[in-house]
């Protein structure tokens, strides 16, 4: 039988760039002579399971259709959270699987995502190894965290990147114009990797100094230690702005946040409240006016503040990805690497998933101070490429205008 064919997924949390990723997917199957037809698996690999997908080819020769899917938020296609049981535990999941890779003729599964993903597209790689199967896996990078490991940088932490930067600044710009002295303790998400918290030092310039504190989850927090650095600063700013990600913990490992005592699928804890919780130490301490802010789902899908290069990179890890799998390859991850840095430049590769999936990224230490209360200047020449350029986004009665996802609701 000919598989010509191929599948595409989406899966974890969104961003403002995992569209531009599947742009650059079905790009590159509708370029390539190799393959007929690109289909889309509805919530990721659940839709594979319960055979829920679309067939995308004629949808996207329009270009119209694939030029707003670039700047389109989110997963045009769904996501969803499931974690791939193991092959001795639930082989008859993976039976369900290839029987429909079977019956579609499809040669090439495309997994979007996260960490979560990339162990996805390694048990399937791993399967069909076993039972020596054809079908190449290729996982398509992307968070918001930017720890997936190998890589650079991942697909949609610029625009996240950019989105808080530009928050912090307004933030300033909101808290300047009061005299009365005040606290604002902005909770960034980042449960093991705070490379987007460290990203809020781009709000600083030559006349804002915030974020005042930044704390990663890199550095063991002292609550002592804190309310010090905020009082110190307090004696010399009107308004202290402090930068925390949300899964900042204590010498001994315990996250700072009240934990829900919930985990998920695949054994996260679920936190809730890291800036809350400092806001009620600083408030019981200080005897000061404070308020927390937790940016939330905000930050992930902000596409009107998307970066350009975000954007063009995704899309070009997305077409990488076919041309990976045309050539028989499997089992791996796109990758990026970086070649110059003036100019900015950077290559496309692929790495054995094997090696990255369920690894973490953590921001170096020669980016955090001794302290542990701020990053290091060496930073900026890793962060300031990555944010940079605005995507053309069309607005349609002063609201910008995305691809339609009727299939979704």
């Amino acid at each position: 039988m000919e598989m010509n064919n191929c599948i595409v997924a989406q899966s974890g949390g969104p961003t403002a760039a995992i569209n531009a990723s599947l742009a650059g997917v079905i790009q590159g199957v509708l370029d390539h002579p190799e393959y007929d037809h690109i289909y889309g698996s509805l919530n990721g690999i659940t839709g594979i399971l319960e055979e829920r997908f679309l067939d995308l080819t004629e949808t996207f020769r329009q270009k119209e259709n694939l030029e707003l899917l670039k700047v389109t938020p989110a997963m045009y296609l769904g996501s969803c959270r499931y974690k791939l049981p193991k092959m001795e535990e639930d082989i008859a999941t993976y039976e369900t699987i290839f029987r429909f890779f079977e019956k579609m003729e499809i040669s090439a599964f495309f997994y979007i995502g996260g960490n979560d993903s990339m162990d996805t597209v390694d048990k399937l790689s791993a399967y069909a190894a076993k039972i020596q199967s054809n079908v190449r896996m290729i996982g398509i990078p992307k968070t918001i965290d930017n720890d997936l490991c190998v890589t650079d940088h991942t697909p949609g932490f610029g625009s996240a990147a950019k989105y808080v930067a530009a928050s912090f600044l307004e933030i300033f710009h909101d808290t300047v114009i009061y005299t009365p002295k005040s606290v604002t303790i902005v909770e960034i998400m980042g449960r093991d990797a705070g490379w987007l918290t460290a990203a809020s030092v781009l709000a600083r310039n030559e006349y804002c100094a915030a974020p005042h504190l930044i704390y990663l989850p890199e550095s063991a927090f002292d609550k002592e230690a804190f309310l010090k650095d905020v009082g110190r600063l307090l004696e010399q700013y009107n308004n202290v702005i402090v930068a925390v990600s949300e899964g900042i913990c204590d010498k001994d490992g315990n996250y700072i946040s009240a934990s829900t005592g919930a985990v998920d699928n695949f054994g996260h804890s679920q936190l809730s409240g890291a800036g809350k919780t400092l806001e009620y130490l600083v408030q019981e301490r200080l005897d000061v006016k404070v308020r927390s802010i937790e940016l939330n789902i905000l930050q992930r899908c902000g596409a009107h503040m998307a970066s350009r290069t975000d954007l063009e990179e995704s899309f070009c890890q997305g077409r990488h990805g076919v041309s990976c799998a045309a050539q028989g390859k499997t089992g791996l991850m796109v990758t990026i690497q970086r070649t110059g840095s003036q100019p900015y430049q950077v290559t496309y590769g692929s790495s054995p998933v094997c090696e990255i999936a369920n690894q973490v990224k953590s921001v170096p230490k020669e980016f955090i101070n001794a302290a542990g209360n701020d990053v290091t200047p060496e930073i900026l020449p890793y962060l300031q490429p990555l944010v940079q350029g605005q995507p053309k986004i069309a607005f349609d009665q002063g609201i910008p205008r995305y691809l339609p996802v009727p299939h979704l609701l």
